[in-house]
């Protein structure tokens, strides 16, 4: 045997060693195994590791400034480490393709998964999405108001470029200066420069005329003087009044404290704080807390939620099925029409047909929409009616299907081509032979190998339409709504949009572990059909053996 045998043919190629190709890398002989000792090859290695380690030191510093959980401190860190010892290292090839691939399957798919699953057992959603310590302390904050016996200052603007202050003084004649960020210091302890007993600077901050003050009004008017008491705020340019935090947290008894009412609030399991003495009391915002199961208990026990649940999980298997089964058919129907020779201007018409595919969805189906109005949609005009393509629950699910179907249909059209020309002529003229009718040829010749052929492709368009979020959204954004669900729901979403409108729709909405329980369920359903499907597929493989 030479060594001209053409390259895939299992035998090495010219100026291979024995083993062909991966051998040569494994042994370091391939130009491409050498690349990483070259000097272009080190100063490209060197490159790229300078900018993976200053992207992930800018990422621990952020995640250090913003309070991020040490965990994911560690996985950066760990990361960086392993890229770093990887391909700083000698040999290990295949760790080089291998670390970038799994860590960006941890990163884009693991985490995402992981986290979607942890969500859906806490009660992460509209007014507990904080921890407990932010709560809290948005809690002492929104109760800093101003008192009918608050104390008074005579205010003075001071300026230091872009950084503002106050002059303030007090009911007995204490002056202090007031910064955002220093609270109140007393002017004997800064360096001030008086005029007639009148001070106009201090500790580099400059007294501001009333006419330069009103020009940066709104700035000063955002302007809060942090005390132990609560803060201090203008009321005008020359006055300005202390405002007291009436509700105080005591770290030592773990309750918060009203000073006005004598209310006291205690943490609940709940993630709310809970007055002790009446329960029905309790403040908002919350905070995240695990709730164990009970999104998954509220989906199936909860009238209002399970009733339209259940209806959303029915309209989804039969919107993905009338989907996957009218585009397939109308895709093969077209197929085997224009691969018949004796049709004229095929090339043409197979050009049109890829029309709806090529188009952008985003836009046609928006198109769609505005053809399909009541009142004053194309379609409806040309038809003389007042057809509610979109308002009748009913109609909204036909038309769902139906502009589906314009999408889809152009992608099965072009595989069933394909896949009908792959077909040997032979066959049909045998089975002409045997008397055969055009259906019996279909049917026992065209569609079994057909099907081994698309039967992965059906699959994949079945799990798509499961999840086919742009037509749904786009159309009829999941209306016309189900009157009495306690979550946002319309006739026509399907699971998918059912999950995005809970998570994220104001209103009702915006219940991110009940909406992360129901993309746990639309997984765990996507995947038992593809288990199932697959082992049905199974059995086609034999038609070509």
């Amino acid at each position: 045997m030479t060594d001209t045998q053409a390259p895939g043919s299992g035998l090495h190629s010219p100026g291979s060693g024995p083993g062909g190709l991966a051998a040569d890398i494994r042994r370091g002989t391939h130009p491409l195994s050498r690349f990483g000792d070259t000097l272009v090859g080190i100063v490209v290695k060197l490159a790229l590791l300078s900018f993976v380690n200053g992207a992930a030191i800018y990422m621990i510093v952020r995640m250090v400034t913003l309070g991020a959980p040490w965990w994911g401190l560690a996985l950066t860190a760990a990361a960086t480490l392993v890229l770093n010892v990887v391909y700083l290292g000698k040999g290990a090839l295949p760790l080089k393709y291998l670390v970038p691939g799994t860590l960006f399957l941890l990163m884009f798919q693991v985490f995402p998964f992981a986290y979607t699953f942890y969500i859906a057992f806490t009660n992460y959603g509209m007014g507990q999405i904080l921890t407990q310590e932010q709560a809290i302390e948005r809690i002492e904050r929104v109760s800093i108001r101003p008192l009918p016996d608050a104390p008074r200052f005579d205010a003075v603007p001071f300026a230091d470029g872009d950084d503002l202050a106050l002059l303030l003084t007090s009911a007995d004649g204490e002056v202090f200066l007031g910064h955002p960020a220093d609270g109140l210091i007393p002017v004997d302890e800064l360096d001030v420069e008086t005029v007639d007993d009148r001070i106009v600077a201090a500790d580099g901050y400059e007294r501001l005329s009333l006419g330069a003050a009103q020009d940066r009004i709104d700035a000063f008017t955002d302007l809060r003087i942090p005390i132990d008491e609560g803060e201090i705020e203008l009321v005008s340019l020359t006055s300005a009044t202390l405002r007291e935090q009436t509700r105080i947290w005591d770290p030592e008894t773990e309750t918060l404290v009203d000073r006005l009412t004598g209310d006291v609030y205690a943490p609940s399991d709940r993630g709310r704080l809970v007055n002790v003495d009446d329960p029905a009391d309790r403040l908002s915002p919350g905070w995240r807390v695990v709730v164990g199961t009970e999104n998954f208990v509220r989906a199936f026990t909860t009238d209002a939620i399970r009733g339209p649940f259940l209806r959303v999980v029915v309209w989804t298997y039969l919107f993905a099925l009338l989907s996957t089964v009218a585009t397939f058919t109308l895709g093969l129907l077209l197929a085997i029409t224009l691969n018949d020779p004796r049709v004229r201007g095929r090339r043409f018409i197979r050009l049109a047909m890829i029309v709806p595919y090529a188009l952008p969805t985003f836009m046609t189906a928006l198109i769609w929409r505005g053809m399909m109005n009541r009142r004053f949609g194309v379609i409806n005009e040309l038809l003389g009616a007042q057809i509610p393509w979109l308002n009748d629950p009913t109609m909204a699910r036909v038309s769902v299907v139906l502009v589906n179907l314009w999408f889809g249909f152009p992608y099965m059209f072009l595989l069933c081509s394909a896949a009908l020309q792959s077909i040997p002529d032979d066959l049909y003229e045998a089975a002409s032979v045997d008397g055969a009718s055009g259906w019996g040829r279909f049917r026992r010749i065209t569609l079994p190998l057909l099907l081994v052929a698309m039967a992965p492709v059906l699959i994949a368009t079945f799990a798509f339409n499961f999840n086919n979020f742009n037509i749904i959204y786009l159309l009829t954004g999941g209306n016309p709504p189900i009157a009495g669900a306690a979550t946002p729901v319309g006739h026509t979403d399907i699971l998918i949009s059912y999950t995005f409108r809970i998570a994220f729709e104001t209103g009702a909405g915006q219940d991110f572990g009940l909406g992360a329980t129901v993309a746990i369920m639309t997984f765990l359903m996507v995947a038992v059909i593809a288990a199932v499907s697959f082992r049905w597929v199974a059995p086609l493989e034999e038609v070509n053996r």
